[in-house]
């Protein structure tokens, strides 16, 4: 929810940071730009130590770089240390996603393994509400130093997590911590009102072959590996594309800056029925069609808005971008740590959204230069030809997931593989 709130709440400061500091658009730019830099580099680093020192740990620091953040965007006084403090922010930000869904799949049990990690990522949408709250209410009595200051409040929930949070029972096992990883178990059956199957002696898992990074590219995982870097490319790229610019693109269609702020407020809700509906279609329908089908109708809700006006028809197609994009979304983190064993399995998630993040940096520069050369329709347009592709490259690349054991799609891959 905080990360949301970081990502959205940063299109509502723009305008009172390009005043104080007196920038033009391409150090506005620079603005947005740098959070994803830390956040490309972070989902790289992350996952990477993850898998080596834990999911817990790794979570837990990322979410104290990401406070740390926010309180220096806070007293940034010059342009330059705010574009550092953005950085930070996006390192603790991009590390922390992908981390937080592996562990999340890693502790699920198959049959509702796709419906939890939606509705993890559901709280995106409460994010993005809680972002629209502080630009409607709060921005104009604390100013946009306040509003970052609020994003450093989830520091107090560390003490929390760091006493309630389980380590993955998988990581565990994979490093040889077969007693650990058995107490976990245990400690989640008695939470859930199960019966404690697991009486006998923890069994160690058969041994696989090693693997690393460089695995990624295998003859087991190329095709996966590719699948998901063009899809997080895709929908990285369109979605800061076109949610950071919403309520400036607002703007310069007649609306006043309160009233489009307003305006992309209220069209967030649809966000909730859309990760709700996702999550409920990863299990009926599977993880590929539900993915297909949310990313073609972000193309076209992205179409109908990019050639609406101000009235009631933008609302409508704001508020249907807001439900098919997120609905993608809960799709994508469900998809992304199920494609790799546990060894690699945050590695894998980690670099997928590194080089989504690399879209997440193009896509705020392009955006206002197309818009100024083009117009808003030629722009949306050119979204929805991506999210077309970026669905075809599902539809052609992905495998179904829904029902099968992180195992059975990892573990024994690599042992098929090796083989």
């Amino acid at each position: 929810m905080f990360d949301a709130m970081d990502v959205i709440l940063i299109s509502f400061l723009l305008a009172p940071i390009s005043r104080e500091f007196a920038l033009d658009a391409p150090r506005t730019g620079l603005v947005v730009g740098a959070g994803f830099v830390g956040m490309s580099i972070g989902a790289a680093a992350s996952g990477r130590l993850a898998d080596r020192y834990g999911r817990k740990t790794v979570f837990q620091a990322t979410l104290l770089i990401f406070c740390a953040g926010s309180a220096l965007s806070a007293a940034a006084p010059t342009l330059e240390t705010l574009l550092l403090a953005r950085v930070v922010t996006g390192l603790g930000l991009g590390g922390e996603l992908p981390v937080v869904a592996t562990l999340m799949s890693e502790l699920s049990p198959r049959a509702h393994r796709g419906r939890l990690v939606s509705i993890l990522e559901s709280f995106w949408a409460y994010g993005t509400i809680a972002a629209g709250l502080i630009a409607v209410f709060a921005l104009p009595a604390w100013g946009w130093r306040g509003a970052f200051l609020v994003g450093a409040l989830p520091a107090l929930y560390i003490a929390y997590i760091r006493r309630a949070l389980p380590e993955s029972p998988r990581y565990l096992a994979a490093r040889g911590l077969l007693n650990e990883a058995d107490a976990v178990v245990r400690q989640v059956e008695r939470a859930g009102g199960a019966p404690l199957i697991t009486a006998a002696r923890p069994v160690a898992p058969p041994p696989l072959p090693k693997i690393g990074v460089a695995d990624l590219w295998s003859r087991a995982f190329a095709r996966r590996t590719a699948m998901l870097w063009i899809l997080w490319f895709g929908i990285v790229f369109t979605y800061h594309g076109m949610f950071v610019y919403v309520p400036s693109l607002l703007v310069a269609r007649g609306l006043t800056v309160t009233r489009s702020n307003e305006f992309f407020f209220l069209s967030t809700f649809a966000q909730i029925p859309g990760y709700f509906s996702a999550a409920y279609l990863v299990e009926k329908w599977g993880r590929r069609p539900t993915l297909v089908t949310y990313l073609l109708g972000t193309a076209v809700a992205a179409y109908l808005f990019g050639n609406a006006g101000t009235g009631t028809d933008a609302f409508i197609h704001a508020s249907l971008l807001s439900f098919f994009n997120l609905g993608a979304w809960a799709a994508v983190y469900v998809v992304t740590p199920e494609m790799y064993p546990t060894a690699i399995r945050a590695s894998g998630a980690g670099i997928a959204a590194s080089v989504g993040r690399i879209g997440g940096i193009i896509g705020p520069f392009v955006t206002p230069v197309l818009v100024a050369a083009y117009g808003q329709a030629a722009v949306f347009g050119v979204f929805m030809v991506l999210l077309v592709i970026t669905a075809a490259n599902v539809f052609l690349l992905a495998e179904e997931t829904r029902g099968r054991s992180l195992e059975e799609l990892g573990e024994q891959r690599v042992a098929t593989a090796s083989a």
